[in-house]
């Protein structure tokens, strides 16, 4: 089963081929290469875009515009390849790259997404974890400060951890069916929708 997996809810989006739970390759770079990034571990692979068999993409939370474009992506590419395509939470990604960690997402607005027992936005100072939690992600690295001053530990800032990586929201895929029964996790309303009801 060869499938292309990507998660573009961060500013690092992440895009991996991977066939039969073995990861062929990987790329990093920004959402709106997403489809460059696939078409290159494609043609590196020796594969066309009809050899895929499924899609997973990250469902966030995080970057709003990166979650619709990776939605977007996915139901384009499902529709004109008639593929079947699994959602999986970028969070639960950060997870499984760093077992025993909490996954912290910078969520802007001074604001954290972080997985504790299911997902949550809040402060990073509210975040209350026991002292030597290892915490993991990108609102990890910019809050360092804080967390390590609750007593939290943060990996160096380089550390592959902080990426939610492609290739693990394979792993994780389970319900594959129609794109547009994929739904995003955005925790809060979008600040477009905060203006339109003002």
């Amino acid at each position: 089963m060869l499938v292309l997996a990507f998660d573009t809810a961060t500013d690092v989006a992440s895009t991996a081929l991977v066939r039969d739970g073995e990861p062929l390759g990987e790329r990093r770079s920004r959402a709106v290469r997403v489809l460059a990034d696939a078409h290159e571990l494609l043609a590196e692979a020796g594969a066309a875009p009809g050899d895929l068999d499924a899609l997973v993409v990250g469902t966030g939370p995080g970057s709003f515009t990166g979650i619709r474009i990776g939605l977007a992506t996915a139901r384009g590419l499902a529709l004109s390849l008639g593929l079947l395509v699994a959602g999986v939470s970028t969070l639960d990604a950060l997870a499984a790259g760093a077992p025993g960690a909490v996954p912290v997402i910078d969520a802007r607005r001074r604001e954290v997404f972080a997985l504790l027992g299911e997902p949550r936005v809040l402060r990073p100072e509210d975040l209350e974890l026991p002292p030597g939690t290892r915490c993991v992600g990108d609102g990890a690295v910019r809050y360092r400060a804080v967390l390590e001053a609750a007593g939290a530990e943060v990996p160096p800032a380089e550390s592959e951890l902080h990426v939610p990586r492609a290739y693990l929201h394979a792993a994780l895929a389970r319900d594959f069916g129609p794109a547009e029964a994929v739904e995003p996790i955005y925790l809060r309303v979008p600040d477009a929708e905060k203006t339109a009801a003002r």
